[in-house]
């Protein structure tokens, strides 16, 4: 009796250490909720900053979830869905690990959030590589906080020490707060914090090159990849999906090119014509869409569309190379067959 009395303490104590951490975690999330649903509306498909466009621009370099994402953006009425199920899952998290409430079941909601951030979006960051340094804390955090329990100032203490019958229960010490009876302890809590590093040191590696070799960073620059070029009866189509840059500003195409065998220009469309494609030669494949701009033609990150320009009169000796050009100076090119 006098042991699980001071284990009792231990853990209260373990939990009020980690107050903070509770409280911040639990913002993070809840506030996501906050954002989209009270402050402004983000979870409406019609609305600019639509949240489901910006869960597209995870796409191009999502680890090991990418069919998934491709499949949700794909089709924008399971998206809205999942956006909604996402969003309102946040809310009971992040405001239940902020209360204490079912402790360390919330926490297992923190590390799978995290994980997900971590591996759809842990490539995104234009400078301080943001997304995958949430996504590593939320591991490490969630980890911390299931250890601890909620400890004093916590709803879950509230409940014991009020003595309601389902707190003595066994699954309460696992679901909410209290004395965490597992054997060989210390050795699992090794183990998974070498788990949870190993995660880090792989994805920061993987996504940024921050362990060993050249530093690099997907977010800083567009890129645009160029596929399917064909030409039928007059009629060039190519597939543009962008895969690179800032998630937060378009790639803007100001020009396009047709180039020769010597590498001459033989035909060109400005940003004049540009700005004002024909949105029927434009066939997107996701929610977040291709599409003229004021000035150019403007690729979302994420975005791919299928393109189609007429080069009626132009002879095949004189096509050879497509060349798209952007706003920042970048080209991309593609073979025309």
């Amino acid at each position: 009796m006098k042991n699980n009395t001071y284990q009792e303490q231990f853990f209260s104590w373990a939990g009020l250490f980690a107050l903070s951490l509770r409280l911040v975690i639990g913002w993070t999330y809840f506030s996501a909720f906050w954002r989209r649903m009270v402050l402004e509306d983000k979870l409406s498909p019609e609305v600019a900053g639509y949240v489901g466009e910006k869960f597209n621009h995870f796409l191009p370099n999502a680890l090991g979830i990418k069919p998934l994402i491709e499949y949700l953006v794909s089709n924008p009425d399971k998206l809205e869905f999942a956006m909604i199920a996402f969003t309102i899952v946040e809310a009971i998290v992040g405001l239940f690990i902020m209360l204490g409430l079912f402790t360390r079941l919330m926490s297992v909601g923190v590390f799978s959030l995290a994980m997900g951030i971590l591996l759809g979006s842990g490539w995104l960051g234009t400078t301080c590589l943001d997304e995958w340094q949430i996504g590593v804390l939320g591991l490490a955090g969630g980890f911390t906080i299931f250890l601890t329990g909620g400890g004093f100032y916590s709803l879950d203490d509230f409940l014991m020490c009020k003595n309601y019958a389902f707190t003595s229960k066994k699954w309460f010490n696992y679901l909410g707060s209290g004395i965490l009876t597992i054997k060989q302890l210390k050795p699992l809590v090794l183990v998974f914090s070498l788990l949870i590093f190993s995660i880090t040191l792989f994805t920061n590696q993987y996504f940024h090159g921050g362990v060993f070799g050249k530093l690099h960073n997907k977010s800083v620059k567009p890129k645009v990849e160029i596929s399917n070029v064909m030409l039928a009866d007059n009629e060039l189509t190519f597939e543009v999906f962008r895969v690179e840059g800032a998630d937060v500003y378009g790639s803007f195409l100001i020009e396009m090119q047709i180039l020769n065998e010597k590498g001459e220009v033989s035909k060109s469309w400005n940003m004049n014509y540009l700005s004002k494609f024909p949105q029927e030669k434009i066939n997107n494949y996701y929610v977040a869409k291709v599409k003229p701009g004021k000035h150019s033609l403007i690729l979302p990150l994420g975005a791919k569309a299928d393109l189609s320009v007429s080069l009626e009169g132009l002879p095949k000796s004189e096509i050879k190379t497509l060349k798209l050009i952007d706003i920042s100076g970048a080209e991309w090119t593609a073979e025309i067959h």
